[in-house]
């Protein structure tokens, strides 16, 4: 388990976290998303033992990282603009992880290599952006390491990688229990892959929720009324969280009970109606609305 308590970090005159509280239970990966200077790679560097906390706890099982090569040995952090070696190829990218890991194992490592196409004896270098992250996110996975810290991971993949990548991961969380937690200015990436995900602002978090969780609450729904219906009428019968109208089509973004909902629609007998699901994106800017933040403005 991975938990943050009260964690602070500064560097010189900035606080890049503040007061910063976060869990993630084995086996699950969590998304925190945020724009650029929101902290999410400060927190993954505490959390990974390369920067010392500045007050509060960054605990993976309970223990401390920095400065602990038993809790390092578990772990595997892959940064934004991954560090090979000169002259690095991914087999001796793969050699050098063998002798920090234990559980670095090299059938996998083979196994991966081949499933991304990529070869091991190629200098890193003289590959692309996108195959140098393919390169670490194989030496990564090949030491199976019981945690996996992920920045920016999708960047510089073709949607083809990124589907795979995302595959390859959900089996080790699935087979394993493997704990994620990957940091990301996209929520359309996070939304068919995490189990929870975050919004880091400010180096704080405004709110963490699951997936499943943050959908069921919030509803769109458009719908025909035999009798036309004022917003207030609306809004009285239902807690509309948005209203729009084409015609005689009222769109509405409703929270609440599904169930609850279309019972006291159907007591209305509409003319139409119909369910439609809301994107992570948009849950989230509701869900920022009723708090009073403008998401657009925190991850622009």
């Amino acid at each position: 388990m991975i938990e943050v308590k009260n964690l602070k970090k500064c560097f010189e005159n900035v606080t890049a976290l503040e007061q910063v509280n976060l869990t993630v239970e084995s086996g699950r990966i969590l998304g925190v998303v945020g724009s650029n200077g929101a902290g999410k790679s400060t927190l993954l560097r505490v959390l990974s033992g390369i920067y010392r906390p500045d007050d509060g706890e960054a605990l993976i099982d309970g223990e401390a990282v920095f400065e602990n090569p038993a809790a390092k040995r578990r772990l595997y952090f892959v940064p934004d603009n991954p560090y090979f070696e000169p002259g690095a190829t991914l087999l001796s990218t793969a050699r050098r992880s063998a002798a920090f890991y234990p559980g670095f194992s090299a059938e996998r490592f083979e196994r991966l290599h081949n499933v991304f196409q990529l070869d091991p004896k190629k200098k890193i270098a003289a590959m692309s952006k996108g195959m140098q992250r393919q390169a670490a996110l194989i030496t990564a996975l090949s030491t199976a390491p019981d945690y996996l810290l992920l920045d920016e991971v999708f960047d510089g993949l073709d949607p083809v990688m990124r589907r795979l990548l995302k595959r390859v991961i959900a089996g080790e969380v699935a087979d394993r229990q493997m704990t994620v937690l990957i940091a990301s200015h996209n929520l359309r990436e996070l939304e068919d892959f995490c189990d929870t995900v975050g919004l880091l602002h400010r180096g704080g978090v405004l709110l963490e929720k699951e997936i499943d969780e943050l959908k069921l609450g919030l509803h769109r729904v458009q719908v025909v009324f035999r009798e036309p219906m004022t917003d207030e009428a609306l809004h009285g019968l239902f807690n509309v969280v948005s209203v729009s109208r084409t015609g005689s089509l009222c769109t509405m973004v409703v929270r609440g009970d599904r169930a609850r909902i279309e019972k006291k629609i159907a007591s209305l007998e509409p003319q139409f109606c119909e369910f439609l699901s809301l994107s992570l994106e948009e849950v989230f800017i509701r869900e920022m609305e009723a708090v009073g933040y403008d998401f657009e403005q925190i991850v622009c």
